[in-house]
């Protein structure tokens, strides 16, 4: 039902005093004896005898004179003010400067936050960057001191080569929080359906959501964060505009209760600048017992009490993030999740409140603005946990148009099943084919070849019944042409030259974006630049329309496209929001799947690809915790096995496989190229079982001498993994179970009936119907036998 009809708006009294005098001693630089300033110190820097700062009394924006700081180096420095200014935990004050600015460096006006000890709370509260170069620009921005905080000094620091003129600084009181706290508002504002209870509190802006079906209550918590509310209104929901401490916007947010389901959904819109991110809604704390459930990647789960995890922010927008765009907090049969509706510009940070791990939302500027509405969803479950999530947000991808399956994409390309239940090889063989010949004599059937060959090897493969040809190719990277003359050894045959220096992506700054980072003759590392995505996709036309016509590949790996991040590019001939970015890699991937009717892969991978590829590269491979250096030293085996490797990404405490409940059968998942299967010999068949578990395939990467070292290991991997992917590689998950406390034992089911259970302890485990899972084993459960065939012995 929904909540009453009636309309009650609160307002605030008064929205601001008067503004004060300035808090900054000669905040114009008009006190000065014999060049050095009365009333601001020293200019530091990081590297010591690489900068000054002087009085420069000819090129002052206002006045008689100004400051000019001189930066010769590469890293930060800081201009401070002596003047301190106490505070107290509310106050609202304005920060202004002008800067100008020659060089690539940058400079930023803030103030450094003081606790009452002495300790710095934060050293750039209220910053505002200003990159050059640039002519005189005026910055200002509104912030409220948080908790904790007794004094703020006022400074200008800055970062890289440069000469900065500063002048005309203000500081100045804007009032305080209980001033702009409308006085007529209650304490809470609340509505109700018929599965929840919501109160606004409107001290902070936080919310406490109550589950009317199992009576728990989720208590949001704004740390040091307060939002101060202006005026609100309750209909049909709740509507009201709040004051972001950290960002200074005026955010007008709308919650509206699903009259159906025990949902509640957000809506959050400002105007003005945003430097920074608004952190909003604020985490619902966790309680001991629940974990966390994550979509990095494949999918991670962590222990909110686990004292050894970080805070942790993870984009939305690129495959080095989270993959998906929901988070959950469950305690293995109720929870809650949140739906990022919108998150090309969105983040989530895992923090710590109360000694416990919770999650909240970021949302990051567009191109320096608020720009558009964004959109959550929260869901609230009163059993299933992390499934249930799944199953949910499966049909918000279904609903958003990114749910399509491979039969639907092996109908517009047969060549789509020679992927599925096909291991990926990776050699780099003089004689590809003579290599896939003695595969093939092994019973290495189904393979997938990553390597690019020569036109009549290429054939040859086509004609063997199971095998897909493919190679790498890349729409990111380009070389300064100079730097390739004078420090490199050659160029990458798949760089888009011809895009420098046009089709390169520029930052804010004007400055083109770094990229991969290459060693030249000298040691040295230089960095690639990055091609626009809006560029690409010429480039990607021309080069493999023409290359098909000579070699005859079915299948094409794309680099990087779903693994690095959306991004701004501020060209005035092809400007991008992340919004765009995204579009444009979408594209370049459609380019492939749709226009050249190739089977397409890509990096990493992330959802707005699933309806245009057939398989991503690292997909398994939790991005924090792959092989140190795996995409430089991929085929060298690690004989050590890391801890955090161990621990986290071939941890069966950790690891959930959240990215196959939602999308099994509309993407094959893999394991990243320098994080393969027989990358750790050592635990090389524990990554087999949860090939098994999860229906996905094995990757290899061998030279000769690997593989005559480990071939029929190989071949053991196969005949365990591949088969079996072959028959459920069309289906979706269903479930996932753990079915002991330790989680040492798991289980998952598909949608044709068959259920997989492995066991990655060293004991015998019993099923109910009496089939026994051998250590470090695994059962197959056929959908018509309830006690399954005999259990089959795992690769140990």
């Amino acid at each position: 039902m929904k909540s009453a009809a009636c309309i009650c708006l609160f307002t605030s009294v008064a929205l601001s005093a008067p503004l004060e005098e300035n808090l900054v001693p000669d905040g114009g630089f008009e006190k000065h004896d014999e060049g050095r300033f009365a009333s601001w110190s020293p200019l530091w820097t990081r590297d010591p005898g690489v900068g000054s700062a002087a009085v420069d009394t000819e090129g002052a924006r206002s006045g008689a004179s100004c400051a000019r700081v001189e930066h010769r180096g590469a890293k930060d420095w800081s201009f401070n003010s002596q003047g301190r200014v106490d505070v107290k935990a509310g106050d609202i004050l304005v920060l202004e400067a002008w800067l100008r600015i020659e060089g690539a460096g940058s400079a930023t006006p803030c103030a450094t936050a003081r606790a009452a000890d002495g300790e710095a709370v934060s050293w750039s509260l209220g910053s505002r960057t200003v990159r050059g170069p640039t002519g005189w620009r005026r910055t200002t921005s509104r912030f409220v001191i948080p908790r904790g905080v007794v004094a703020v000094l006022p400074r200008v620091i800055g970062e890289g080569r440069a000469t900065v003129w500063i002048d005309d600084v203000t500081l100045v009181r804007d009032g305080t929080v209980a001033d702009r706290r409308g006085r007529d508002l209650p304490d809470f504002l609340s509505a109700a359906s018929e599965t929840l209870e919501v109160r606004l509190r409107v001290q902070d802006a936080a919310l406490e959501v109550t589950d009317r079906r199992t009576g728990r209550s989720w208590r949001q918590d704004a740390g040091a964060d307060e939002g101060v509310i202006l005026e609100a209104a309750v209909q049909d929901g709740v509507r009201w505009t709040w004051l972001d401490v950290r960002s200074g916007l005026e955010i007008r947010t709308e919650l509206t209760l699903d009259e159906e389901r025990p949902e509640l959904s957000l809506s959050l819109s400002a105007d003005g600048e945003l430097h920074g991110a608004v952190a909003y809604p604020h985490p619902f704390l966790s309680r001991e017992g629940d974990y966390l459930v994550v979509p990095m990647n494949e999918g991670i789960s962590y222990p909110v009490g686990d004292p050894e995890i970080g805070p942790l922010r993870l984009i939305a927008y690129g495959g080095h993030g989270i993959c998906m765009g929901f988070w959950g907090v469950t305690s293995g049969t109720d929870g809650h999740m949140a739906i990022l509706e919108t998150s090309d510009d969105a983040a989530i940070h895992i923090h710590r409140r109360e000694g416990r791990l919770c999650v909240g939302p970021e949302w990051d500027s567009e191109r320096g603005a608020f720009g558009y509405t964004r959109r959550l969803r929260y869901v609230f479950f009163d059993d299933g946990g992390h499934v249930a999530m799944c199953k949910r947000y499966r049909a918000h991808a279904r609903e958003v148009g990114l749910l399509r399956t491979l039969e639907e994409k092996r109908s517009l390309n047969p060549h789509v099943d020679l992927l599925i239940g096909a291991v990926n090889v990776w050699c780099w063989d003089g004689d590809p084919l003579a290599v896939v010949r003695e595969l093939r004599s092994l019973g290495i059937e189904r393979i997938l070849w990553s390597n690019r060959a020569k036109p009549d090897v290429i054939r040859a493969m086509n004609q063997m019944e199971g095998v897909l040809t493919s190679r790498y190719d890349i729409y990111q990277d380009l070389m300064d042409p100079q730097v390739v003359k004078e420090k490199l050894r050659g160029v990458h045959a798949d760089w888009t030259q011809r895009g420098w220096p046009e089709d390169l992506m520029l930052d804010e700054r004007g400055e083109w974006r770094r990229g991969w980072r290459v060693r030249g003759k000298d040691g040295a590392m230089y960095p690639c630049g990055v091609l626009c995505d809006r560029q690409a996709i010429a480039y990607a036309r021309d080069r493999v329309a023409e290359e098909l016509k000579t070699h005859p590949y079915r299948c094409r790996f794309i680099d990087t496209t779903t693994a690095s991040p959306w991004r701004e590019c501020y060209d005035p001939s092809h400007p991008m929001t992340r919004r765009d970015s995204r579009r444009w890699k979408m594209e370049l991937l459609r380019l492939m799947s749709e226009e050249m009717r190739l089977v397409t892969g890509s990096e990493t991978g992330h959802e707005a690809a699933v309806p245009y590829v057939h398989y991503f590269e690292g997909m398994l491979s939790l991005g924090p915790y792959r092989v140190p250096d795996a995409g430089r030293n991929m085929i060298e085996p690690v004989l050590e096995v890391p801890e955090r490797v161990a621990r986290f990404q071939l941890g069966e405490k950790y690891r959930l496989p959240l990215w196959e409940l939602v999308y099994h059968d509309c993407v094959v998942a893999q394991w990243y190229w320098g994080d393969y299967n027989n990358k750790l010999p050592s635990i090389w068949g524990k990554r087999d079982l949860f090939n098994i578990l999860y229906a996905t395939p094995p990757m290899f990467m061998f030279n000769r001498a690997i593989w005559e070292a480990h071939k029929e290991r190989f071949a053991r991997t196969y005949r365990d993994v591949c088969p079996l992917v072959r028959r459920v590689g069309y289906q979706e998950m269903t479930d996932h179970r753990f079915l002991t406390a330790d989680r040492g034992v798991q289980q998952t089911a598909f949608s044709g009936g068959l259920r997989i259970t492995v066991n990655f302890t060293g004991d015998p485990f019993r099923l109910p119907a009496g089939a026994v899972v051998e250590p470090r084993g695994y059962h197959l459960e056929e959908p018509d036998d309830g006690s399954g065939g005999a259990a089959t012995r795992g690769a140990e």
